[in-house]
């Protein structure tokens, strides 16, 4: 079974066991013992996203919700993580002006539980 799901203001067709990157969601942190390196971060959390459209394989049978479908898309946390950082370069001619900044986006990685 396939589904779109929405998170973010966007749209995302998703299968079961399938892993994503969306925008940053906000979730109590779960916590993470220290021993293993890892930094603290909301693994493991469960969330549960709206369902807009739900086909299968063939593409026989689909439900499609008006808006949103009753059964919702359950996923698991997998980490917090930062985008690829973009350079946005500012420039004035003939006065030396020149200003570079960086952005990373905040993403979080999710792995789709049940469809």
């Amino acid at each position: 079974m396939y589904s779109v799901v929405k998170t973010g203001g966007k749209q995302y067709l998703v299968r079961e066991g399938m892993e994503i990157t969306v925008d940053r969601i906000n979730i109590e942190p779960a916590s993470v013992p220290q021993k293993t390196g890892l930094r603290r971060g909301k693994e493991g959390k469960k969330v549960e996203l709206e369902a807009l459209l739900k086909f299968d394989d063939g593409g026989k049978t689909f439900e499609l919700g008006k808006p949103f479908l009753k059964e919702k898309v359950t996923a698991e946390v997998i980490d917090n993580v930062l985008g690829e950082k973009i350079r946005i370069a500012r420039f004035k001619a003939k006065s030396r002006e020149r200003k570079v900044k960086g952005f990373r986006a905040k993403l979080t990685k999710l792995k789709i539980v049940k469809v």
